[in-house]
């Protein structure tokens, strides 16, 4: 085992300046995605910064109606929260739908929206990976790439991101609270995630030190429902194959509102631009969300045994706006 200092500042500047001060450093709040990759030798670090005794927890509303999020909050307890069952159901699904019990028990906020890639060739550092080990190479490529990308990819990286939350995240315009050396700053989860390009190590826009404080969601959008659908190989415990997190409101039978993400098949939670463009002031039928999803997934590019992806995400997508249209039609 490597040996590795171990700190537990209790306030969040004395954190950032540890971290900041330190390249071989790592945050560690609930553990459950960097623990397992310290033991696989894939993550090294040299010290953790416990945010364990930050004041970084708590649901809270705002001013405007919408939630404030604490970066420490267990997704057990996000899942579980009132307010959040009845406004934001679709941030609820998804979160029951990413791990078990145990995990969603400890798994924060924070840490479930900076989780890493489960490609086999990222975890086994006996392989080559250019997110893990820049320039040598993407075998994945050419080898196992079942799981992964069909949009967003590289000839460097065809990696996928293995958040549910951040899908639901990005459908609801959510907002990320940073602290960093030069203080706070906010950005919107969409710009949170970089895709792979020819630097797939680089998968954030966090700055040198930064931690994440809190997420924010504005308040739902009126009439609008929402609800997160995902497809995976076994019934529970299992990332998605294809995830889609939608929010929609129907007026007169056409489109006044939509918010569309996919998971499961980009380097990213995937926001659905092109379909929500398509679909705002149109009829919300079938035939029109499919034609959207059709537009949205038409820069797809799968590999050799992934190509089910794309007919799956258009599938699932198109069935939740479908359901969500007719919830809409019963109020």
């Amino acid at each position: 085992m490597r040996e590795f200092a171990y700190l537990r500042p209790t306030d969040p500047a004395e954190a950032v300046q540890l971290l900041a001060g330190a390249p071989e450093a790592r945050y560690l709040a609930g553990g459950t995605n960097l623990v397992d990759l310290m033991k696989l030798g894939v993550e090294r670090p040299r010290l953790l910064v416990d945010l364990g005794r930050l004041p970084l927890g708590g649901v809270t509303p705002t001013e405007d109606g919408g939630l404030r999020i604490g970066a420490l909050v267990p997704n057990a307890d996000l899942a579980a929260d009132p307010r959040v069952r009845a406004a934001y159901p679709v941030l609820s699904q998804a979160l029951l739908a990413g791990a078990s019990g145990q995990l969603r028990n400890r798994a924060t906020t924070g840490g479930n929206l900076l989780q890493r890639t489960r490609c086999l060739y990222f975890q086994d550092t006996a392989k080559p990976c250019n997110r893990r080990s820049p320039g040598t190479g993407c075998p994945a490529r050419e080898g196992v790439h079942r799981d992964l990308a069909v949009l967003g990819a590289s000839e460097h990286c065809v990696t996928t991101h293995p958040s549910d939350l951040a899908v639901a995240l990005a459908a609801l315009d959510a907002v990320v609270e940073l602290l960093g050396p030069d203080g706070a700053r906010t950005l919107p989860v969409t710009d949170l995630y970089r895709l792979p390009g020819d630097r797939p190590h680089e998968e954030h826009r966090l700055l040198p030190g930064e931690l994440i404080a809190a997420v924010t969601l504005p308040p739902p959008a009126p009439g609008a429902r929402c609800a997160y659908r995902k497809v995976r190989d076994r019934a529970s415990y299992a990332f998605a194959l294809a995830s889609a997190a939608g929010v929609l409101a129907v007026r007169a039978g056409r489109v006044a509102h939509v918010r569309l993400a996919l998971g499961g098949v980009a380097p990213k939670p995937w926001r659905a631009w092109t379909a929500e463009q398509r679909l705002v002031g149109g009829p919300a039928d079938e035939a029109s969300f499919t034609a959207a999803l059709e537009a949205e997934l038409a820069d797809a590019r799968p590999l050799r045994d992934n190509a089910y992806k794309v007919p799956l995400a258009r599938g699932l997508a198109v069935r939740l706006l479908c359901d969500l249209a007719a919830k809409g039609a019963d109020r």
